[in-house]
């Protein structure tokens, strides 16, 4: 049989993924699968430019780091404006359908978890919804092994000759990227002698914004829609994600601003 669309893309699987568990169903409870399951399509792709990002860093393959760095930022752009679209749905809306979602959270995406520790987020909740053995808990546990997008960006630094300390790039383990003095120090000689180089960090620093203002949207559609109840699966809900707000995956390029 010849490829077709409806084959390559396998629509007929793809659109009997949504299966509504309320009574009737709810109108709103469609809406409410699909926006989730295009997040984790596109938390899919994002993990899967963040590869080729670190790729390109760790090759020294500048304008390959550019491409997937230019890339990553309009995803997430993308992802920000998706939650407008479940803003329309209003919290009695919602409440039709919730008590039907029992303990599943948001804070069971193994994908997002691996997103976070790949750009340097990293504690122990991490691999808490995730029973030993299981796929998404090996996943996660291979994504903390190796280097954050960071490490590899710090890598290609020191591969263009900058002086970049060793504790730098040793495995972080469960710990979240930390600032560092002396990377400061490389990073203002980059912005200030390196106009070209400087994109890079520019970039990066795009990247960490739009991660910043994906959990601020994230956080006031939350507050928007549930107020102050306890979230999905016993979760604190927004007041767990009024936590991760304003706290920098790359902190050294946020720390030398006021250096200029």
């Amino acid at each position: 049989m010849a490829l077709t669309y409806m084959s390559y893309l396998k629509v007929d699987e793809l659109l009997a993924l949504q299966q509504p568990l309320s009574e009737g169903p709810e109108h709103d409870e469609l809406l409410f699968i699909i926006i989730h399951q295009v997040y984790e399509l596109w938390f899919k792709q994002v993990l899967h430019e963040l590869d080729h990002l670190q790729s390109g860093l760790e090759s020294n393959n500048e304008p390959q780091s550019l491409q997937a760095l230019k890339r990553i930022r309009t995803i997430l752009k993308t992802m920000v404006s998706q939650v407008d679209i479940l803003e329309t749905m209003t919290p009695i809306q919602f409440e039709s359908f919730r008590h039907r979602l029992e303990a599943s959270s948001g804070f069971q995406s193994a994908q997002f978890r691996a997103f976070e520790i790949t750009l340097g987020k990293r504690t122990e909740t991490a691999l808490g919804a995730h029973q030993p053995g299981s796929p998404a808990r090996a996943m996660l546990e291979e994504r903390l092994l190796k280097d954050t997008v960071y490490q590899s960006f710090l890598k290609f630094l020191k591969q263009r000759g900058y002086d970049i300390p060793d504790d730098a790039l040793e495995p972080l383990g469960m710990a979240s990227t930390k600032a560092h003095p002396a990377i400061q120090e490389v990073l203002l000689d980059i912005y200030r002698t390196k106009p070209s180089l400087s994109q890079v960090c520019e970039l990066l620093v795009d990247l960490d914004e739009g991660v910043q203002e994906w959990r601020y949207r994230h956080v006031k559609m939350v507050e928007r829609t549930i107020g102050a109840k306890i979230g999905t699966g016993g979760s604190s809900g927004a007041e767990y994600l009024r936590k991760t707000l304003f706290a920098p995956l790359f902190p050294d390029l946020w720390l030398i601003r006021s250096e200029f």
